[in-house]
């Protein structure tokens, strides 16, 4: 069996905890409550849910939506508070095809650590742009992964393109 190696995504699960109802260990709590969003890396905020930057991407335009309510399970969620999140995902796919225009997406969550929730707590699907050819020998040699623009960068760019997006 071959084995894909992201040794670079350690920091990420080492930082992660779960928690409560709303956990002061929580990355995506603590950027919910505060107010400092490009700091926290949270370019959007809706009535149920948030769209964070994955901090630790594994490619340019890696995006985190989560519900504004800390839980863990699918079956904890309902309403807009399942529903909004969802639709939140398919919007930023036809914003993501404009801005980056990738040929594929790895579109998913993890519910639980076992199932390699880095963050079991708080649910969140993860939203990865995919382009054919977009893995190679740095990360498995060099151990370095290449990612083409800084987070900050692609934050200002996602918050424009957000701002001026049309609701659903």
């Amino acid at each position: 069996m071959d084995r894909l190696w992201a040794p670079w995504r350690a920091q990420y699960i080492r930082e992660a905890s779960a928690g409560a109802e709303t956990d002061p260990g929580c990355f995506l709590c603590r950027g919910i409550s505060s107010r400092d969003d490009r700091d926290n890396l949270l370019v959007w905020r809706g009535a149920h849910s948030v769209v964070v930057l994955n901090r630790f991407p594994y490619n340019n335009g890696h995006l985190l939506v989560a519900p504004l309510v800390h839980r863990g399970t699918l079956g904890e969620l309902s309403g807009a508070d399942l529903t909004e999140p969802i639709e939140t995902v398919r919007k930023l796919v036809g914003i993501l095809d404009r801005m980056l225009r990738p040929q594929g997406y790895n579109i998913g969550l993890n519910q639980g650590k076992s199932a390699g929730a880095g963050l079991p707590g708080h649910l969140h699907w993860h939203v990865v742009p995919r382009w054919d050819g977009d893995t190679n020998f740095m990360p498995v040699l060099g151990q370095t992964k290449v990612i083409v623009e800084s987070l900050l960068e692609f934050y200002d760019r996602l918050a424009a393109e957000l701002a001026t997006a049309p609701e659903r």
